[in-house]
């Protein structure tokens, strides 16, 4: 069988590329080597925070151009995608003064307010310095998401295959590969791998990429204490210059989900795993630590009504996105922790490659 694009990995980058080529006129095949729906990568879940404070321009212009694709693919399929109640980021000063320069530069809304104005807006919450609002922010509806993209994809003659899990990449020329499943061959004038965790496992050999590291991470979700408070999406940074924040393991992010509780986690600090041999249980020290870190900074929860939750992350050094192209091989990996606010964007860079064209240097794996 031959097709112009296989896309490997059906989590949220996988299908906004199955999108952006397919809205191309491409013939498109994703593969994905669990079930729909399933909770073993990093793409599972109801919610995620669509945050805006960055100080870095290729960020920046990436997630605002997220915000646009975001709106039109709810537009697109009739989904609700975003609910901006906001965002509050609150901690480290210094580094959201350089946010809100950015954001001044560019005319994104946002303003700082003083800890007591935020506590007495969010009784939910404590909060020790200035705080940086955003009003655009809030939180994505991951699940929704994920839908939708499959949806609009699908409508624009995509194909999806679940529970087909890729065994070989074998590149044939520079605009050829084949794609090994156990059903058979596929070629494609083009491979994109979006395979989170397991992007080393399929493409180490075949393309040169930074260090990934897979860590499982434990966020939970927390029961509210009183449901008439007002929760806006939040990130916490450590403030180096505080020395009662010695205890944190990392940045913490957090929102509401509806239905489930008040989401908060460490950022990227958990246990190394292959992930084909996860654990899925919580470490109990990080554990311990951000049931500290909740009856400390969100009063208005029970901390002792943790209901862990287990993902994985898969990050480089430095925190930035791997997007670039190796002959027929395009490969987008290293979004955990703040990537999938950018979904939409990153499928459109992802098929920009696919086409010949280039990412940002930020992101490229030869740097």
């Amino acid at each position: 069988m031959e097709v112009d694009v296989v896309v490997v990995g059906g989590g949220a980058m996988g299908s906004a590329a199955a999108w952006q080529l397919a809205r191309r006129g491409h013939s498109v095949r994703l593969l994905e080597q669990f079930e729909q729906g399933h909770h073993i990568g990093a793409s599972h879940g109801a919610t995620r925070n669509f945050n805006t404070a960055y100080a870095e321009a290729d960020y920046l212009d990436l997630v605002t151009e997220a915000k646009d694709l975001w709106d039109g693919l709810a537009a697109e399929t009739g989904r609700q995608l975003l609910d901006l109640v906001g965002l509050v980021n609150h901690g480290n000063v210094r580094r959201l003064q350089e946010v809100r320069s950015s954001h001044a530069r560019r005319g994104i809304e946002s303003h700082f307010i003083p800890a007591s104005e935020a506590a007495d807006r969010w009784r939910g919450m404590n909060f020790r310095s200035e705080v940086l609002v955003v009003p655009g922010s809030g939180r994505i509806r991951a699940e929704a998401a994920l839908q939708a993209l499959r949806q609009a994809a699908e409508a624009h003659g995509a194909r999806f295959e679940y529970s087909t899990p890729v065994r070989d990449i074998r590149v044939a020329g520079d605009d050829r590969a084949v794609v090994v499943t156990d059903s058979g061959e596929i070629t494609a004038r083009r491979v994109v791998v979006t395979a989170g965790a397991w992007t080393t496992k399929l493409a180490g050999n075949l393309v040169r990429l930074p260090r990934l590291v897979v860590t499982q991470e434990q966020p939970a979700h927390f029961t509210p204490l009183d449901d008439s408070l007002a929760w806006p999406s939040f990130n916490h940074n450590p403030d180096p210059d505080d020395p009662r924040d010695g205890y944190w393991y990392s940045p913490v992010y957090g929102m509401l989900t509806p239905g489930e509780g008040i989401k908060a986690g460490w950022h990227g600090v958990g246990p190394v795993t292959d992930p084909d041999a996860r654990s899925f249980t919580p470490e109990p020290v990080q554990l311990e630590a951000l049931v500290r870190y909740v009856r400390d900074w969100l009063p208005g929860v029970d901390p002792e009504s943790a209901v862990p939750i287990s993902c994985t992350y898969t990050t480089t050094a430095n925190e930035d996105f791997v997007l670039d192209r190796f002959g027929p091989v395009v490969v987008g990996a290293g979004f955990s922790g703040h990537g999938f606010k950018f979904t939409p964007a990153i499928g459109r860079v992802l098929a920009d490659l696919a086409d010949g064209g280039s990412a940002p240097a930020r992101f490229s794996a030869r740097r």
